[in-house]
């Protein structure tokens, strides 16, 4: 698995990694982390910021707090 970039200046850590055909778009919050796979084939490793727009990274951002309470109310907290 290779690291294709970083990015350090979105709402969450970015992680984006080349991996068996595949560009593997990784969005972490605190202890929780998002995973998206997107085939090498259908998009060029320029458009990967495209995708990382804000709308995407507003609604990553919202299924984190959803992920939290998930976590919070199974936990009884």
């Amino acid at each position: 698995m290779r690291v294709v970039k970083e990015y350090l200046d979105k709402p969450c850590k970015v992680t984006v990694f080349s991996w068996n055909g595949k560009y593997i778009i990784k969005l972490e919050e605190g202890p929780f982390e998002q995973t998206f796979k997107v085939s090498e084939l259908d998009v060029l490793e320029e458009e990967l910021e495209d995708i990382l727009n804000e709308n995407f990274l507003n609604q990553a951002l919202d299924r984190f707090k959803e992920m939290g309470s998930s976590l919070k109310s199974a936990m009884n907290y």
